[in-house]
Parts: structure tokens; C-alpha cells; sequence
């Protein structure tokens, strides 16, 4: 069988989310589907080093700019020249005229649900209207539709009102490499890299609004105005102008001294990050499902998480919670943890446990399965 699988930004050299599920899923398909032939649909090839070589994946690059056309005109050109007998679009949207069957992963509807067209940078927010348009329609041709967390498979299901058993859950896993770094010439190495300081808070956090950012340096504020914060605050690839606004709106730029800004991480270094920090700090306001929960609990650093959507469901007992929307609640979850060692032990503990529940072996597996069921 021909499968083509929709990857357009896997070999981008600065790889998110949605990009590091479709590269690891494919990664765990090269390991043991030697039958069917696979075609990966990308638009560049900056980091081929990414994607191992094997005989039956042939990656095809579509040149084409900007997403929508490249999309919607040129993926379903290439998919009908080579004879794909089905595709899987991995990133919420698809083409909208197709010939064949269409697996789709819908990792959220956030945009779908009660959206501020005045939040998010310019390129979000373009993002999130050719969602809105293009997913509800998407969702209509597909075969199946995966997701991944039950959380959000009854959003999926409320939301368009189709039958519970064309939504399948597909939990993410966490790459192999996420584990308790205590090689400390690689610690070292990746202190002086990114400029670490020596006690860190560690947050990762971007100038989409779910994130909560503003709610981080609520907390961290209130923390300074009580004398607890022990810590600076550790930020991945944030943009500066955009927090510098949030500072203003809370009134109190000085925390900009308590804030280390240590740009792009790539995946391979991130363990060693999470290893040295003190506590991980995830209080997003909405999550389809949070896959650097697992990358913190693969490391053994204490949690904090919020109590809403789908981060209880993969956390469990692996996470102290808060309300995201309450500032007060976070940092009073920071002073409490960091100040106790017998609960932060317990999360720990509790974290390595549960992790073992999230392969991408696993979610590898169940893929195929819709594949083959559905082809």
C-alpha cells in the first residue's frame, strides 16, 4: 500500500510541537513497517539529518509558499502523480479535495472554541482563521480522525456532533533521549551554551496567549513582593517585545533582572535543561495535552500544571496543580514546592512512573492500525 503522510515542517531546523509528533511517528514506522511504501510530504529540507534513510520512505519536497497553497493546490497534485492509496494530514488541517482516503489528526479546536482575533502575533492569528475555515470541512471528509487526549476527543465530538467511533485517542509519547542527565561534562557544556544560571525556575512559554505567560510573571512578581523568589526565571525562544509589553501591563518591569533568556533549544539539549532546574513550570490556560509534562517527568524535575483540559489526564498524580487563571494560586504552588523536598521527591517518583505510559512505539502502532483499517 502507498501511504502518503502530510509532514510539511519535519525538516525545518527549528522544530515544534506538531512537528516533533509527525517526525517521531514516522521515526517509529521506519523500525518495524517494512510491507507498505511511504511517501513524507515536506516543504524544505533544512535538517535532513532528522530522518534516518530506509529503503521503503521516499520523501517528496513540494515547493510551494504560502501553507494554504501549498496545501490545498500543490500536496494534492503530488499525491494524485504518485499514486497514494491514502493520506494522513498531521496537523490539524487538510486539502480539501481529494481522492482518496483521508486520516486526520486534529490535535485541538482551540481555534474553533471562544477566540480574541486581537491575540497571538499576526502569523497566529492567520494560522487560526485558515483553521477555522479549513478544519470543520476537513473534519467532514476524513475517514477517521485522530487526537490525543480523550479530553479532547469529546471536545472534537461536542463540537461537531459526529459519532464517538470516528474519533480515536492516540496519546503522544516522549523521545528516548528524555531522561535524568548526570553527565556533567554534558550538563556543563550545555550551562555555558545557553547560559544557564545556577537555580532556575524553568517555563516554556511563547506569545501564544494559552500559555499563560502573563499568569507566570504574575506569580513571579507576587513571589518578589514576598521575598520568595529564590530563583530566576528560566525562558525558552520568547519573543523580548512581547514580554516586555506583558511586564508594563502587570507593572513591574525590574523583573526583567530575574528573567534568563536562553532562545531555541534543540531537542537533543532540552533534556539536560530540564535536568538542572528546580522546579517545571506548565500552567497553560488550555492543552490538547502537553507533551513537555512527559519531557519533565522523563527528567525527574517536580511539576506544576494546571487543573484544567487535558493536563490532569496525562500527568495523573506526577504534578502539584493550580488554577492557571489565578497568579496567587502559582506562586503560592512555588513557594510551597520549593520548600519541600519530601513533596517534590513524590512527584518525582510518581512522574517516572507514569511516563512509562507514553511510547511513541506505542502511538506508532495504533496509527497503523488505523491505516490499515481504513486504506
Amino acid at each position: 500500500m502507498k501511504i502518503g503522510i502530510e509532514a510539511q515542517r519535519i525538516f525545518r531546523k527549528k522544530k515544534h510541537g506538531m512537528d516533533m509528533v509527525a517526525l517521531e511517528l514516522i521515526k517509529q514506522l521506519q523500525l518495524f513497517d517494512f510491507e507498505n511504501e511511504y511517501f513524507i510530504f515536506v516543504n524544505n529540507l533544512e535538517d535532513l539529518e532528522a530522518l534516518p534513510k530506509t529503503s521503503n520512505f521516499n520523501i517528496v519536497k513540494v515547493n510551494a509558499s504560502p501553507y494554504p497553497f501549498w496545501e490545498q493546490y500543490y500536496l494534492p497534485k503530488a499525491i494524485k502523480d504518485i499514486g497514494v492509496e491514502i493520506l494522513h494530514c498531521t496537523s490539524n488541517t487538510s486539502p480539501i479535495s481529494l481522492k482518496v482516503p483521508l486520516i486526520l489528526t486534529l490535535h485541538d479546536i482551540i481555534y474553533l472554541e471562544k477566540w480574541n482575533f486581537t491575540k497571538g502575533t499576526s502569523y497566529q492569528i492567520a494560522g487560526n482563521l485558515y483553521r477555522r475555515w479549513n478544519v470543520p470541512i476537513a473534519v467532514k471528509l476524513a475517514k477517521h480522525i485522530l487526537t490525543v487526549s480523550d479530553f479532547e476527543k469529546n471536545r472534537i465530538l461536542n463540537q461537531f456532533g459526529i459519532d464517538n467511533s470516528s474519533v480515536t485517542t492516540v496519546y503522544n509519547g516522549v523521545g528516548n533521549h528524555f531522561k535524568k542527565i548526570t553527565d556533567n561534562e554534558m550538563l556543563l557544556r550545555v550551562k555555558k551554551l545557553y547560559n544557564l544560571p545556577d537555580n532556575y525556575l524553568f517555563f516554556i512559554g511563547n506569545t501564544d496567549p494559552k500559555k499563560n505567560v502573563i499568569g507566570v510573571l504574575k506569580a513571579l512578581s507576587i513571589l518578589k513582593q514576598k521575598g520568595q523568589l529564590k530563583s530566576k526565571l528560566l525562558m525558552l525562544d520568547i519573543n523580548r517585545e512581547y514580554l516586555n509589553k506583558l511586564l508594563r501591563q502587570i507593572n513591574d518591569i525590574t523583573l526583567l533582572d530575574d528573567i534568563v533568556f536562553c532562545g531555541y533549544v534543540t531537542n537533543s539539549d532540552l533534556p539536560a535543561i530540564y535536568s538542572q532546574a528546580n522546579l517545571f513550570l506548565y500552567p497553560s490556560l488550555r492543552e490538547s495535552f502537553g507533551i513537555p509534562l512527559l519531557e519533565a517527568m522523563a527528567c525527574g524535575v517536580p511539576i506544576i500544571t494546571s487543573n484544567t483540559s487535558s493536563m490532569p489526564e496525562v500527568a495523573r498524580n506526577a504534578a502539584v496543580y493550580v488554577n492557571p487563571f489565578e497568579a496567587n494560586e502559582i506562586a503560592n504552588a512555588i513557594i510551597e514546592l520549593q520548600s519541600n523536598q519530601t513533596k517534590q521527591q513524590e512527584i518525582v517518583f510518581n512522574g517516572v512512573t507514569r511516563v512509562e505510559q507514553f511510547t511513541w512505539k506505542a502511538n506508532a502502532l495504533q496509527t497503523l492500525e488505523i491505516y490499515n483499517k481504513f486504506a
